[in-house]
């Protein structure tokens, strides 16, 4: 197997101090974030964002897909900007440009699996099997009963060659010593969700093009759905409602909670109109999955840029009548105290980083 598994913990030993830093570059922004390992804990160094929108000549937080060497150029300004000191780093790999899916394969034998999984797993994958690295991991049985079942459920992940030679090319020119690269959503799940967790939880990740939910049980994925709004979808309807120009809804929708009433009036409706829609399919993939497992999901953990938005935790709550918090990956490493309203109110937006960077961490002891 490949080097995509590697989720089940965080904890460190005393070894000699290191700083490592995440890099998740996402659709609408690149994020950083800079630890250093002392004493065995993981100590927070610095962290950056930076939009990518301009680098094409479009607003902050619009979805785009710079080529190689607009990304290079991107990641060396945030280096600087956020005074990043290492290039010692783990690297995520977008949901949007991998696959991950859930395998029920007829057989407990290893062997088979490894004869079976790649049959199995064309069934899901658009293209070729030779033009992908495949890599998958078989799913610890959850009770008795699955154990005595004759089958195994399997959690395949395929990423293109194509997608990993880009990012082998970016890190590369970047001058980036990336040791790993890691499809987004272990990143996210090693930085919010406790792994000693008996109850399924959803990740419910919204970013600027799209939402993604992640099912997880005992540190481990069950389910994922994509759904294609997010939170690009919220800034052009207050655009189109307001009047206004994208780059300034984009302010008043960074700025939510604070604007003049009429402003947050039209922000909420909005916010209303985009989210309904994708509450309703998280209802519906929710349903299915405790249909499915037999289980209920005990609550909602909120992560990614579209989720700052004020009113999004009521909402979600209110709509999905399941318990809902916000993220906070700064939980886990130790930062300057002042700095905790800052950290808590940006945490859901750096879990994949942190959760990167936390893995990097665990491999260099």
């Amino acid at each position: 197997m490949g080097n995509f598994f590697n989720f089940l913990t965080n904890s460190f030993s005393q070894k000699k101090d290191v700083s490592v830093v995440g890099i998740d570059i996402g659709s609408s922004a690149i994020k950083m974030v800079q630890l250093q390992k002392r004493k065995g804990r993981a100590v927070l160094e610095t962290y950056g964002e930076l939009a990518l929108g301009p680098y094409m000549g479009l607003e902050i937080g619009k979805a785009t897909r710079l080529s190689t060497e607009k990304t290079v150029l991107a990641l060396t300004d945030l280096f600087r900007e956020a005074n990043i000191t290492t290039r010692n780093a783990g690297v995520a790999i977008p949901m949007r440009q991998s696959m991950v899916s859930v395998l029920t394969l007829p057989t407990k034998n290893t062997n088979e699996l490894k004869t079976m999984v790649p049959i199995e797993a064309r069934k899901y994958i658009p293209m070729p099997i030779s033009e992908v690295t495949l890599d998958w991991f078989a799913i610890p049985k959850r009770n008795e009963m699955e154990e005595s079942a004759n089958s195994t459920d399997v959690l395949a992940v395929a990423i293109h060659n194509d997608t990993l030679s880009q990012f082998s090319a970016i890190v590369q020119q970047a001058q980036i010593q990336a040791t790993f690269f890691e499809v987004e959503l272990f990143s996210t799940v090693r930085s919010v969700v406790d792994v000693q967790e008996s109850k399924p939880v959803m990740i419910f990740d919204m970013g600027a093009g799209a939402t993604k939910l992640y099912v997880i049980e005992r540190g481990v994925v069950r389910d994922s759905h994509t759904i294609n709004r997010g939170g690009q979808d919220i800034t052009a309807g207050i655009s189109r409602t307001l009047g206004v120009a994208s780059d300034f809804a984009e302010q008043l929708k960074r700025n939510s909670g604070k604007n003049t009433p009429d402003q947050e009036k039209a922000i909420n409706e909005v916010r209303d109109l985009v989210m309904n829609p994708v509450f309703n399919e998280a209802s519906a993939a929710i349903l299915n999955y405790e249909r499915k497992a037999n289980k209920t999901i005990s609550k909602i953990v909120l992560v990614g840029g579209g989720v700052l938005l004020s009113g999004i935790k009521e909402s979600a709550e209110q709509y999905l009548r399941i318990p809902v918090e916000n993220g906070n990956p700064f939980e886990k490493v130790e930062a300057p105290a002042f700095l905790e309203k800052t950290l808590s109110e940006t945490g859901p937006g750096f879990a994949t980083a942190i959760g990167l960077a936390l893995r990097k961490l665990q491999d260099s002891d």
